[in-house]
């Protein structure tokens, strides 16, 4: 489980996400991310509806999964960054370690490359040079 402040809080701070976010996607699992900027900490959540299992136990599993990579993932993650990370298929429950932290990685590089690119474009990062 993450702590607290790597959480979200209510409803609407995932409507924020849901809302403005972009999204990247694998074949079993996208990620919906949104920079909110500033020194505040990263927030993830794992949404994995009944339409993927309808046991709680199997869903369950896979929330607890994904959070535990995340959780390993903990130091490379911007602060900032809103996470929410969708589950399409039950495949996850049963997948093998190794290659589920492989398709959360691959999808948190993405997300770390477009937010990378966004920022760089941004008005604060044109150097006009002295004396023109």
């Amino acid at each position: 489980m993450l702590i607290r402040p790597h959480r979200f809080h209510g409803y609407n701070s995932l409507r924020g996400v849901y809302g403005r976010g972009q999204t990247v996607r694998a074949a079993l699992l996208s990620l919906k991310y949104f920079n909110r900027g500033g020194d505040r900490p990263y927030r993830a959540a794992v949404v994995v509806s009944r339409k993927v299992n309808k046991s709680a136990v199997v869903r369950n599993r896979i929330r607890r999964r994904i959070y535990e990579i995340i959780r390993q993932q903990d130091r490379q993650l911007p602060p900032g960054l809103d996470l929410v990370f969708t589950a399409f298929g039950d495949e996850l429950a049963s997948l093998e370690p190794k290659r589920l932290e492989g398709v959360v990685a691959g999808l948190l590089q993405k997300a770390a490359q477009a937010t990378g690119s966004q920022e760089s474009d941004g008005p604060r990062d044109i150097v006009k040079p002295k004396g023109n």
